[in-house]
């Protein structure tokens, strides 16, 4: 089974054989808001890698959140062109993700709201299947997800996107791709603060760097003014922000303000974290399920609210001695998902024990 994640910014894929056994998983940047024939060269990338998987023997099961790029009109009809092109591609026995039910192709013409940005509901539920209680949040290079789960079920109060927004279980913030405006409108800097310019002059990817979180590997797509990604471009593009030069404080100093930044968007993540364990009286233990890009922000979280941290690629079955496929499980979480929950589907098997990763496992403490 081939499980596909379809996004906005990048196509995430992972290949299971059997059940629940996660083979490989691999994560392509993917403009497409620039054009569909970017997931086409994807698909081609992917068929690349994997032979098989252009088979006509293939299966494929697909979520998706791209269909909310400004390429298509509204939502349906984002929903009707990426089936319709993956069909094409991957063959009629593609499955769709939505939630409750699988389509056929056909199917999301008069059901796209089930399929649309359902991709959060595929690895929350595959969390779900796997622990009583917990807090999945997903931080990938642009949004994050926060999403409880209570008694081996999800219980997310938003269904959508609008709804999810206006919940705190969706933040439109990341660890690649955020303009640092979208973060703080005012900062510290040196003992004052200062207004931010409302310019896209430098993502959370430049304070990543500085602060030497992010991972060289899901840096993909360009900087905010198509420069290199190096540390002292970083610092320029921050101090441009605030109406500086990069020459006008040493990199130590830098370094601290892009710790002020980091701190501002932990600010958000934690209110937002907040809003969402303020409906469930269990949550209040619930261990953190850290996946995406940014899920060290999501330790973090975990760490300064003493929970539990698991990460998600434990949840998939990646041993600890396989780093760089944990790595990936996590990132591409849920690609992973949808591909394990299809298996199983197919294969007419059941869901894992949730008592397989206890809410107490004081083990998973966020180091």
């Amino acid at each position: 089974m081939f499980g596909w994640d379809v996004g906005g910014a990048h196509v995430k894929v992972a290949m299971t054989h059997g059940a629940d056994v996660l083979a490989d998983v691999a994560q392509w940047a993917c403009p497409l808001w620039q054009g569909i024939a970017h997931l086409e060269r994807v698909i081609d990338g992917v068929f690349e890698r994997w032979p098989d998987a252009a088979k006509s023997s293939a299966r494929h099961a697909v979520t998706m959140t791209g269909e909310m790029v400004d390429l298509f009109p509204d939502r349906a009809e984002g929903v009707r062109t990426l089936t319709r092109a993956l069909a094409q591609r991957l063959g009629p026995r593609t499955l769709f993700y939505a939630g409750d039910a699988w389509f056929a192709r056909s199917a999301c013409v008069e059901g796209w709201r089930k399929v649309a940005s359902a991709n959060w509901l595929a690895t929350a539920q595959w969390v779900a299947a796997c622990m009583p209680d917990a807090l999945l949040i997903d931080i990938g290079s642009t949004t994050t997800d926060i999403i409880p789960i209570v008694d081996g079920q999800v219980v997310a109060r938003g269904t959508n996107d609008a709804e999810r927004l206006m919940t705190g279980e969706l933040v439109y913030q990341g660890a690649v791709r955020t303009p640092l405006c979208g973060v703080a409108h005012r900062i510290a800097f040196r003992g004052e603060t200062t207004s931010v310019m409302n310019e896209w002059f430098a993502t959370t990817a430049d304070v990543y760097r500085l602060t030497g979180e992010l991972w060289p590997e899901h840096d993909q797509h360009a900087s905010a003014d198509n420069g290199p990604k190096t540390e002292a471009a970083s610092r320029a593009r921050i101090a441009r922000m605030i109406g500086r030069d990069a020459r006008d404080a040493a990199d130590a100093e830098w370094r601290r303000f892009a710790h002020a930044w980091r701190h501002e968007q932990l600010r958000t993540l934690e209110a937002n974290l907040a809003r969402v364990c303020a409906q469930h009286a269990r949550l209040a233990a619930a261990p953190v399920v850290g996946a995406g890009c940014g899920r060290f922000l999501a330790a973090a979280l975990a760490r300064e609210e003493a929970r539990g941290y698991v990460d998600f690629s434990r949840l998939a079955g990646v041993t600890s001695d396989a780093a760089d496929q944990a790595e990936w499980a996590s990132t591409c979480a849920p690609s992973v998902a949808v591909a394990l929950l299809a298996s199983r589907a197919v294969d007419g098997k059941g869901a894992p024990s949730n008592e397989a990763f206890p809410s107490n496992d004081a083990s998973s403490r966020a180091a």
